[in-house]
């Protein structure tokens, strides 16, 4: 392979991502290196179109190393330790997605979960709720423990995408709204129609939850403590 570019090499993030916490006994998250893990994601996604029904653009590799190289982004391979047997860095066996944060603000100690990816055969398990509960304790929990001390950490989703809505009120986030108009879809992709004047592209509202610091100090680290102990 040709030489590496720094966004493929190393996170940009602009918050330490110490992996020594990003993980639970089942499930790790390391860096999503495309030059490690591309090939075998962006095969999935090929194999399994259905993955990337919901998203607003297309997941291509410029996508994700646009997303690489926002400060404000940070993207995980999502891995189940429980498919390995031996001590990999890169976490090349048990790959099981993909899960990011979007949006980050130091300002405003918020962020978004998001893309969440689970491969077809880790659907259905522990792998998915694991991996989002070690993103909620990376974000929720305090410095002194861990953690970035966030005061918000929400989660959109399309509103015909029922299983990502339901994933994210078992996680313990509350519902607050529907965002009206909140994308631009590519042209050809289904959504609601606008007349010529309002632009190429059909529109996407998005489903809006959220998960707070006051709830997760007051219940919802137990909540999803209980969630992550529980048996698949």
């Amino acid at each position: 392979m040709n030489s590496v570019s720094s966004y493929d090499a190393q996170v940009n993030f602009n918050h330490p991502v110490p992996t020594s916490v990003l993980e639970t006994s089942r499930v790790k998250l390391i860096p999503f290196l495309p030059h490690v893990h591309g090939d075998e994601f962006h095969a999935k996604l090929s194999a399994h179109p259905e993955l990337t029904q919901f998203l607003p653009c297309a997941f291509t590799p410029a996508i994700i190393q646009e997303l690489l190289r926002d400060p404000e982004s940070v993207l995980f391979a999502v891995i189940d330790k429980t498919k390995g047997d031996g001590d990999d860095a890169h976490g090349t066996w048990g790959f099981a997605g993909m899960i990011g944060l979007l949006h980050t603000s130091s300002q405003n100690l918020c962020t978004e979960i998001g893309p969440v990816i689970c491969f077809p055969e880790f659907q259905r398990t522990f792998v998915t709720s694991n991996a989002v509960a070690i993103l909620l304790r990376y974000c929720l929990n305090v410095p002194a423990h861990g953690g970035l001390g966030f005061r918000r950490v929400q989660w959109t989703a399309h509103p015909a995408n029922v299983a990502s809505i339901k994933t994210a009120e078992r996680m313990g986030m509350k519902r607050e709204g529907v965002l009206r108009w909140t994308w631009v879809l590519p042209l050809g992709v289904e959504g609601m129609q606008v007349p010529p004047e309002r632009g190429q592209g059909a529109g996407r509202d998005s489903v809006l939850l959220a998960a707070y610091w006051d709830d997760w100090e007051n219940g919802g680290r137990e909540h999803v403590d209980k969630i992550v102990d529980r048996q698949s």
